[in-house]
Protein backbone atom coordinates (compact mmCIF):
# COMPACT_ATOMS: atom_id res chain seq x y z
CA UNK A 1 0.00 0.00 0.00
CA UNK A 2 1.54 3.40 -0.89
CA UNK A 3 2.01 5.76 2.06
CA UNK A 4 -0.26 8.72 2.48
CA UNK A 5 2.14 11.93 3.14
CA UNK A 6 1.54 14.48 5.58
CA UNK A 7 -0.50 17.28 4.57
CA UNK A 8 -1.03 21.31 4.36
CA UNK A 9 -4.13 20.97 2.14
CA UNK A 10 -6.19 22.56 4.74
CA UNK A 11 -9.03 23.87 2.01
CA UNK A 12 -9.47 20.16 0.87
CA UNK A 13 -10.14 18.68 4.15
CA UNK A 14 -12.60 21.01 4.62
CA UNK A 15 -14.08 20.97 1.29
CA UNK A 16 -14.43 17.14 1.67
CA UNK A 17 -15.20 16.46 5.11
CA UNK A 18 -11.58 14.62 5.50
CA UNK A 19 -11.87 12.75 8.98
CA UNK A 20 -9.77 14.41 12.03
CA UNK A 21 -7.71 12.72 14.81
CA UNK A 22 -6.90 15.38 17.39
CA UNK A 23 -4.49 14.01 20.10
CA UNK A 24 -4.74 17.26 22.36
CA UNK A 25 -5.84 17.24 25.74
CA UNK A 26 -9.82 16.97 26.05
CA UNK A 27 -9.31 20.12 27.29
CA UNK A 28 -8.02 22.04 24.65
CA UNK A 29 -10.63 20.27 22.36
CA UNK A 30 -13.48 21.14 24.37
CA UNK A 31 -12.19 25.01 23.62
CA UNK A 32 -12.43 24.35 20.01
CA UNK A 33 -12.43 22.03 17.42
CA UNK A 34 -13.46 20.76 13.61
CA UNK A 35 -16.37 19.35 12.62
CA UNK A 36 -15.05 16.26 11.67
CA UNK A 37 -12.41 15.61 14.54
CA UNK A 38 -12.45 12.89 17.01
CA UNK A 39 -10.59 13.81 20.47
CA UNK A 40 -8.29 10.61 20.79
CA UNK A 41 -5.82 12.43 23.11
CA UNK A 42 -1.97 11.61 23.83
CA UNK A 43 -2.23 12.88 27.05
CA UNK A 44 -4.97 13.56 29.06
CA UNK A 45 -5.97 17.04 31.44
CA UNK A 46 -3.73 16.56 34.15
CA UNK A 47 -0.91 14.49 32.06
CA UNK A 48 -0.64 17.50 30.00
CA UNK A 49 -0.33 19.74 32.70
CA UNK A 50 2.30 18.28 34.83
CA UNK A 51 4.22 18.16 31.29
CA UNK A 52 3.63 21.99 30.66
CA UNK A 53 5.02 22.70 34.49
CA UNK A 54 8.15 20.46 33.96
CA UNK A 55 8.51 22.18 30.50
CA UNK A 56 8.70 25.49 31.72
CA UNK A 57 11.02 24.89 34.98
CA UNK A 58 13.36 22.42 33.43
CA UNK A 59 13.21 22.41 29.19
CA UNK A 60 11.79 20.52 26.38
CA UNK A 61 13.94 17.29 27.28
CA UNK A 62 13.11 17.07 30.81
CA UNK A 63 8.65 17.60 29.77
CA UNK A 64 9.67 14.80 27.00
CA UNK A 65 11.22 12.18 29.36
CA UNK A 66 8.14 13.10 31.89
CA UNK A 67 5.59 12.68 28.73
CA UNK A 68 6.57 9.30 28.53
CA UNK A 69 7.01 7.92 31.55
CA UNK A 70 3.11 9.21 32.45
CA UNK A 71 2.15 7.49 29.42
CA UNK A 72 4.06 4.30 29.03
CA UNK A 73 3.23 0.76 29.87
CA UNK A 74 -0.53 -0.33 29.88
CA UNK A 75 -1.68 2.90 29.14
CA UNK A 76 1.02 3.69 26.22
CA UNK A 77 -0.82 0.29 25.27
CA UNK A 78 -4.53 1.46 25.52
CA UNK A 79 -4.07 4.26 23.73
CA UNK A 80 -2.26 3.08 20.56
CA UNK A 81 -4.83 0.27 20.20
CA UNK A 82 -7.83 3.61 20.40
CA UNK A 83 -5.42 5.39 17.55
CA UNK A 84 -5.06 2.19 15.68
CA UNK A 85 -8.82 0.98 15.95
CA UNK A 86 -9.86 5.03 14.89
CA UNK A 87 -7.19 4.34 11.79
CA UNK A 88 -8.67 1.39 10.46
CA UNK A 89 -12.59 3.01 10.53
CA UNK A 90 -11.18 6.15 9.06
CA UNK A 91 -8.60 5.04 6.08
CA UNK A 92 -8.31 8.63 4.82
CA UNK A 93 -7.80 10.58 7.32
CA UNK A 94 -4.91 12.61 9.69
CA UNK A 95 -3.91 13.42 12.70
CA UNK A 96 -3.02 16.45 14.63
CA UNK A 97 -1.74 18.35 17.80
CA UNK A 98 -1.68 21.67 18.45
CA UNK A 99 0.95 22.90 16.29
CA UNK A 100 1.48 19.59 14.40
CA UNK A 101 4.54 19.08 16.16
CA UNK A 102 5.74 16.90 19.24
CA UNK A 103 2.35 15.10 20.18
CA UNK A 104 1.30 14.26 16.38
CA UNK A 105 4.75 13.35 15.72
CA UNK A 106 5.37 10.87 18.78
CA UNK A 107 1.44 9.38 18.01
CA UNK A 108 2.95 8.47 14.42
CA UNK A 109 5.69 6.78 15.65
CA UNK A 110 4.05 4.81 18.33
CA UNK A 111 1.22 3.76 15.28
CA UNK A 112 4.21 2.89 12.86
CA UNK A 113 6.17 0.67 15.35
CA UNK A 114 2.89 -1.12 15.59
CA UNK A 115 2.54 -1.90 11.89
CA UNK A 116 -0.01 1.50 11.02
CA UNK A 117 1.44 4.61 8.56
CA UNK A 118 -0.86 7.48 9.38
CA UNK A 119 -0.11 10.98 8.18
CA UNK A 120 -0.47 14.08 9.44
CA UNK A 121 -1.67 17.58 9.31
CA UNK A 122 1.50 19.88 9.12
CA UNK A 123 1.35 22.80 11.10
CA UNK A 124 -1.78 21.17 13.18
CA UNK A 125 -4.93 22.94 15.16
CA UNK A 126 -3.51 26.09 14.65
CA UNK A 127 -2.67 26.38 10.86
CA UNK A 128 -6.16 24.78 10.28
CA UNK A 129 -7.76 27.39 12.58
CA UNK A 130 -5.69 30.19 10.78
CA UNK A 131 -7.22 28.74 7.93
CA UNK A 132 -10.35 29.00 9.13
CA UNK A 133 -10.35 32.41 10.40
CA UNK A 134 -8.91 33.52 6.82
CA UNK A 135 -11.51 31.95 4.93
CA UNK A 136 -14.13 33.97 7.27
CA UNK A 137 -11.87 37.38 6.48
CA UNK A 138 -11.96 36.89 2.68
CA UNK A 139 -15.86 35.53 2.65
CA UNK A 140 -17.13 38.51 4.91
CA UNK A 141 -15.49 40.96 2.12
CA UNK A 142 -18.02 39.18 -0.37
CA UNK A 143 -21.24 41.35 -1.12
CA UNK A 144 -24.25 40.33 0.93
CA UNK A 145 -27.81 41.07 1.30
CA UNK A 146 -29.54 41.00 4.08
CA UNK A 147 -33.31 39.63 4.80
CA UNK A 148 -35.43 41.76 7.50
CA UNK A 149 -38.92 41.36 8.87
CA UNK A 150 -41.11 40.90 11.62
CA UNK A 151 -41.06 38.25 13.99
CA UNK A 152 -42.59 34.87 12.19
CA UNK A 153 -42.11 36.17 8.83
CA UNK A 154 -40.24 33.07 7.56
CA UNK A 155 -36.66 34.75 7.25
CA UNK A 156 -34.81 31.94 8.13
CA UNK A 157 -37.22 29.63 6.20
CA UNK A 158 -36.12 31.49 3.44
CA UNK A 159 -32.52 32.25 3.60
CA UNK A 160 -32.46 28.06 3.84
CA UNK A 161 -34.28 27.97 0.58
CA UNK A 162 -31.33 30.01 -1.21
CA UNK A 163 -28.11 28.68 -2.69
CA UNK A 164 -26.50 31.63 -1.41
CA UNK A 165 -28.33 31.40 1.96
CA UNK A 166 -25.94 31.06 4.91
CA UNK A 167 -28.34 30.49 7.92
CA UNK A 168 -26.57 32.30 11.05
CA UNK A 169 -28.97 30.95 13.59
CA UNK A 170 -29.00 27.19 12.51
CA UNK A 171 -25.05 27.61 12.52
CA UNK A 172 -25.30 28.85 16.28
CA UNK A 173 -27.98 26.39 17.45
CA UNK A 174 -30.05 29.37 18.66
CA UNK A 175 -33.23 31.27 16.80
CA UNK A 176 -31.85 34.81 18.30
CA UNK A 177 -34.57 35.56 20.31
CA UNK A 178 -35.46 35.31 24.18
CA UNK A 179 -37.14 32.17 22.89
CA UNK A 180 -34.56 31.51 20.83
CA UNK A 181 -32.98 27.72 22.39
CA UNK A 182 -32.89 25.26 21.13
CA UNK A 183 -32.78 21.76 22.21
CA UNK A 184 -28.89 21.31 20.91
CA UNK A 185 -26.24 23.04 23.24
CA UNK A 186 -24.44 25.42 21.56
CA UNK A 187 -21.44 25.32 20.42
CA UNK A 188 -18.62 27.02 21.52
CA UNK A 189 -17.29 30.63 20.12
CA UNK A 190 -14.63 28.86 18.83
CA UNK A 191 -16.72 26.02 17.36
CA UNK A 192 -19.16 28.54 16.31
CA UNK A 193 -16.60 30.34 13.98
CA UNK A 194 -15.32 27.10 12.30
CA UNK A 195 -18.70 25.70 11.45
CA UNK A 196 -19.29 28.77 10.03
CA UNK A 197 -16.34 29.36 7.90
CA UNK A 198 -16.05 25.58 6.79
CA UNK A 199 -20.00 26.65 6.10
CA UNK A 200 -19.32 29.28 3.70
CA UNK A 201 -15.88 27.58 1.96
CA UNK A 202 -18.19 24.96 0.69
CA UNK A 203 -20.84 27.92 -0.54
CA UNK A 204 -17.94 29.86 -2.23
CA UNK A 205 -16.47 26.49 -3.52
CA UNK A 206 -19.99 25.45 -5.01
CA UNK A 207 -20.25 28.72 -6.64
CA UNK A 208 -21.67 31.58 -4.39
CA UNK A 209 -20.28 35.06 -5.22
CA UNK A 210 -22.70 36.61 -2.96
CA UNK A 211 -24.50 35.53 -0.01
CA UNK A 212 -27.83 36.05 1.46
CA UNK A 213 -28.01 36.67 5.14
CA UNK A 214 -30.83 37.22 7.86
CA UNK A 215 -31.39 40.42 9.93
CA UNK A 216 -29.45 39.72 13.17
CA UNK A 217 -28.20 41.34 15.85
CA UNK A 218 -24.21 40.99 16.87
CA UNK A 219 -25.31 38.05 19.29
CA UNK A 220 -26.84 34.93 18.68
CA UNK A 221 -27.89 33.51 21.96
CA UNK A 222 -24.16 33.04 23.66
CA UNK A 223 -21.66 33.14 20.28
CA UNK A 224 -20.42 36.22 18.70
CA UNK A 225 -20.55 37.10 14.57
CA UNK A 226 -17.40 37.35 13.74
CA UNK A 227 -16.73 41.23 13.57
CA UNK A 228 -15.72 41.54 10.05
CA UNK A 229 -18.86 40.03 8.89
CA UNK A 230 -20.93 41.67 11.08
CA UNK A 231 -19.96 45.11 9.74
CA UNK A 232 -20.25 44.26 6.57
CA UNK A 233 -23.97 42.98 7.55
CA UNK A 234 -24.89 46.73 8.48
CA UNK A 235 -23.53 48.32 5.38
CA UNK A 236 -25.53 46.38 3.17
CA UNK A 237 -28.84 46.48 0.97
CA UNK A 238 -31.73 44.85 3.21
CA UNK A 239 -35.10 43.48 1.64
CA UNK A 240 -37.89 43.51 3.98
CA UNK A 241 -40.69 40.64 4.26
CA UNK A 242 -43.82 41.68 5.04
CA UNK A 243 -46.46 39.13 5.40
CA UNK A 244 -49.72 39.61 6.79
CA UNK A 245 -50.07 39.17 10.78
CA UNK A 246 -51.73 35.70 10.85
CA UNK A 247 -49.46 34.39 8.94
CA UNK A 248 -46.92 35.02 11.15
CA UNK A 249 -48.88 34.03 14.21
CA UNK A 250 -49.69 30.54 12.52
CA UNK A 251 -45.46 30.39 11.98
CA UNK A 252 -44.81 30.89 15.51
CA UNK A 253 -47.35 28.73 16.55
CA UNK A 254 -46.38 26.14 14.81
CA UNK A 255 -42.65 26.68 15.50
CA UNK A 256 -42.34 27.51 18.67
CA UNK A 257 -45.27 25.85 20.16
CA UNK A 258 -46.13 22.65 18.48
CA UNK A 259 -42.66 21.92 16.99
CA UNK A 260 -41.01 22.68 20.35
CA UNK A 261 -43.37 20.60 22.27
CA UNK A 262 -42.89 17.42 19.86
CA UNK A 263 -39.33 18.00 19.83
CA UNK A 264 -39.36 18.31 23.90
CA UNK A 265 -41.82 15.40 24.37
CA UNK A 266 -39.28 13.24 21.71
CA UNK A 267 -36.11 13.85 23.28
CA UNK A 268 -37.13 13.16 26.91
CA UNK A 269 -40.42 10.82 26.66
CA UNK A 270 -43.68 12.87 27.29
CA UNK A 271 -44.06 13.38 30.89
CA UNK A 272 -39.97 15.15 31.57
CA UNK A 273 -40.86 16.58 27.46
CA UNK A 274 -44.26 18.46 28.74
CA UNK A 275 -42.45 19.79 31.91
CA UNK A 276 -39.38 20.96 29.88
CA UNK A 277 -41.41 22.63 27.30
CA UNK A 278 -43.34 24.40 29.38
CA UNK A 279 -40.56 25.76 31.63
CA UNK A 280 -38.90 26.53 27.85
CA UNK A 281 -42.00 28.55 27.07
CA UNK A 282 -41.71 30.19 30.54
CA UNK A 283 -38.28 31.02 30.50
CA UNK A 284 -38.68 32.92 27.26
CA UNK A 285 -41.06 35.47 28.99
CA UNK A 286 -39.11 35.61 31.71
CA UNK A 287 -36.32 36.80 30.09
CA UNK A 288 -37.83 39.65 28.94
CA UNK A 289 -40.14 40.64 31.75
CA UNK A 290 -38.35 43.92 32.46
CA UNK A 291 -38.84 44.97 28.92
CA UNK A 292 -42.40 43.67 29.13
CA UNK A 293 -43.11 45.52 32.39
CA UNK A 294 -43.96 43.74 35.70
CA UNK A 295 -47.68 44.21 35.27
CA UNK A 296 -48.02 43.08 31.03
CA UNK A 297 -45.26 40.07 31.88
CA UNK A 298 -47.81 38.53 34.97
CA UNK A 299 -50.79 38.65 32.71
CA UNK A 300 -48.97 37.25 29.92
CA UNK A 301 -47.66 34.15 32.19
CA UNK A 302 -51.09 33.75 33.56
CA UNK A 303 -52.58 33.27 29.55
CA UNK A 304 -49.76 31.04 29.31
CA UNK A 305 -50.51 28.73 32.22
CA UNK A 306 -53.96 28.45 31.03
CA UNK A 307 -53.04 27.78 27.51
CA UNK A 308 -50.72 25.08 28.60
CA UNK A 309 -53.77 23.33 30.47
CA UNK A 310 -55.84 23.76 27.63
CA UNK A 311 -53.34 22.07 25.60
CA UNK A 312 -52.54 19.62 27.61
CA UNK A 313 -55.89 18.46 28.17
CA UNK A 314 -57.31 18.96 24.83
CA UNK A 315 -54.53 18.58 22.67
CA UNK A 316 -54.94 22.13 21.24
CA UNK A 317 -52.68 25.06 21.25
CA UNK A 318 -54.93 27.65 19.89
CA UNK A 319 -55.21 29.33 23.15
CA UNK A 320 -51.59 30.25 23.00
CA UNK A 321 -52.67 33.28 20.54
CA UNK A 322 -54.21 34.55 24.00
CA UNK A 323 -50.64 35.57 25.24
CA UNK A 324 -48.66 35.52 21.61
CA UNK A 325 -50.61 38.27 20.11
CA UNK A 326 -50.17 41.11 22.54
CA UNK A 327 -46.67 39.72 22.92
CA UNK A 328 -46.16 40.80 19.09
CA UNK A 329 -48.17 43.88 19.07
CA UNK A 330 -46.82 45.36 22.28
CA UNK A 331 -43.40 43.94 22.22
CA UNK A 332 -41.81 42.61 19.18
CA UNK A 333 -43.73 44.40 16.23
CA UNK A 334 -43.06 47.98 17.95
CA UNK A 335 -39.38 46.59 18.70
CA UNK A 336 -38.72 45.79 15.08
CA UNK A 337 -40.43 48.91 13.59
CA UNK A 338 -37.47 51.23 15.54
CA UNK A 339 -34.84 49.14 14.49
CA UNK A 340 -36.22 49.01 10.94
CA UNK A 341 -36.75 52.77 10.64
CA UNK A 342 -32.91 53.33 10.91
CA UNK A 343 -32.26 51.12 8.03
CA UNK A 344 -34.90 52.70 5.72
CA UNK A 345 -31.78 54.09 3.48
CA UNK A 346 -30.46 50.83 2.80
CA UNK A 347 -33.73 49.21 2.23
CA UNK A 348 -33.77 47.47 -1.77
CA UNK A 349 -36.89 45.36 -1.59
CA UNK A 350 -39.88 44.69 0.32
CA UNK A 351 -42.72 42.37 -0.26
CA UNK A 352 -44.52 39.12 1.31
CA UNK A 353 -42.73 36.33 1.34
CA UNK A 354 -43.21 34.61 -2.07
CA UNK A 355 -42.30 38.10 -3.73
CA UNK A 356 -39.23 38.73 -1.81
CA UNK A 357 -38.23 35.13 -2.26
CA UNK A 358 -38.91 36.05 -6.19
CA UNK A 359 -36.55 39.21 -6.25
CA UNK A 360 -33.91 37.38 -4.21
CA UNK A 361 -33.80 34.20 -6.84
CA UNK A 362 -33.55 37.28 -10.11
CA UNK A 363 -31.22 38.56 -7.59
CA UNK A 364 -28.74 36.18 -7.39
CA UNK A 365 -28.78 35.28 -11.17
CA UNK A 366 -28.12 39.17 -11.64
CA UNK A 367 -24.83 38.45 -9.19
CA UNK A 368 -23.70 35.26 -11.54
CA UNK A 369 -24.70 32.19 -10.00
Amino acid sequence: MQTRQDTDDYRRIFLQDVPLIDVRAPIEFQQGAFPTAINLPLMNDNERQAVGTCYKQHGQQAAIALGHRLVNGSLREQRTQAWIAECARQPQGYIYCFRGGLRSQLVQQWLREAGVDYPRVSGGYKALRTFLLETLESCAALPMVIVGGNTGSGKTLLINELMAGIDLEGVARHRGSSFGRTLVEQHTQIDFENHLAVRMLKKQHAGCRHWVLEDESRIIGSNNLPLALFNGMQQAPLVVIDDPFEVRLARLQAEYIEQMRLAFEHAYGEQEGWQKYAEYLHHGLFAIRRRLGLERFQQLTQWLDQALRLQRTQGNSDAHQQWLVPLLQHYYDPMYRYQLEKKTQRMIFRGNYAEVREFLMTYSQNSGE
